[in-house]
């Protein structure tokens, strides 16, 4: 078969590329859709190339539309919603993927355009979804993009060439965009914490868009830190620093979810910075878009309500490592799903029965 993954976002990759080599093991051709208006193609290119499969660049999802009647694939994955669907299934089957498993409500509300099917992660989601959409196709498979991490395949990173200390535990702090918490981080941060590594890996978007400037300042500072390294906006994966560390910190990623898939603890930023749009009389927009399902991170780990309190959850969750243990296990089974590294193997499994 020939199957096209619809790469709106270069961040959507670490969860198809399992998928694809799952395929692509089977004997079907695989080709990544990628879009120049959201990525820029000159940065990314020897990403691309390095993963073995084809790519193209179009620019937007109506040529994306066009390239795909052009083509006519046998199925096409995407990791949101899509406005040419009507088009699309003249020639296609399509498959969805959230590309992530955050709080927000368009997690639910990206299936209100159905496709052929959505693969979903956890039993919780499965539920919801299903009573929201009670005419269309959901399966659960678990989340894809763990896969290499449940079976050992990820490689990691190189401690000695980063100029880390391995003998260190590790803390990841992994913001999202908005609302995000790193602004809230001071300056010297790292300097506080020279007992441990340090490993930030902030949104794509944080390195892409004009907004998020101010940021990419903070990221500046901190990486002249020698316990500390800063992701670079190619370091596309999160793989490589969840195996890493032994705790998270964050505030609303969707990547509090996937670290205690892993049997790890996380570090909850109460605190964050919204943007302009989101503040005072425009609060209802911050509102209805991340909504009352940000109390799904309640029970998921300690929370810490301004960065001075980050040291002092640090150590308590480092003496206690089974402090909310039982918490993450029910977090993994509602929002993640099965953990046996063989999400992509049921996914690939669908598409060849159907």
């Amino acid at each position: 078969m020939k199957i096209a993954f619809d790469t709106v976002n270069v961040y959507y990759l670490p969860q198809f590329i399992p998928i694809c080599n799952e395929l692509a093991k089977r004997g079907h051709e695989i080709k990544l859709v990628c879009y120049s208006n959201k990525n820029n193609a000159e940065n990314f290119e020897q990403i691309l190339s390095s993963f073995g499969y084809e790519f193209v660049w179009v620019d937007d999802d109506k040529a994306a539309r066009d390239y795909y009647l052009k083509e006519a694939p046998d199925w096409i994955f995407f990791g949101n919603g899509y406005d040419y669907l009507a088009d699309i299934h003249k020639v296609s089957k399509t498959a969805q993927l959230g590309h992530g498993i955050g709080p927000k409500p368009s997690y639910y509300h990206k299936s209100s355009t159905p496709m052929t099917v959505r693969f979903i992660e956890g039993k919780a989601r499965l539920a919801k979804i299903k009573e929201l959409y009670p005419n269309d196709e959901f399966v659960q498979v678990g989340f894809s993009k763990l896969d290499p991490l449940f079976t050992n395949s990820e490689a990691g990173l190189d401690y000695v060439e980063l100029g880390l200390d391995k003998s260190k535990p590790t803390l990841l702090f992994a913001p999202t965009f908005n609302p995000s918490s790193l602004e809230c981080f001071p300056d010297n941060w790292p300097s506080q914490f020279t007992d441990f590594n340090i490993l930030i890996k902030p949104h794509t978007f944080t390195y892409t868009r004009e907004a998020y400037k101010n940021q990419r300042k903070k990221l500046a500072k901190w990486a002249r830190f020698s316990n500390t390294y800063v992701a670079k906006e190619t370091d596309i994966s999160l793989l490589p620093f969840m195996k890493e560390a032994d705790i998270l910190i964050s505030e609303a990623s969707s990547t509090l979810f996937e670290f205690v898939a892993l049997s790890k603890p996380v570090l909850v930023c109460n605190f964050f910075k919204l943007k302009w749009s989101y503040r005072g009389i425009f609060k209802f927009r911050f509102e209805k878009r991340f909504g009352k399902d940000n109390v799904i991170y309640q029970n998921i780990g300690l929370h810490i309500n301004d960065f001075k309190e980050l040291r002092g959850a640090v150590e308590t969750q480092m003496k206690n490592e089974s402090l909310y243990k039982e918490e993450r296990k029910l977090y993994t089974d509602d929002h993640v799903g099965p953990t046996d590294g063989k999400s992509s193997f049921r996914i690939a499994n669908y598409i060849e029965n159907n």
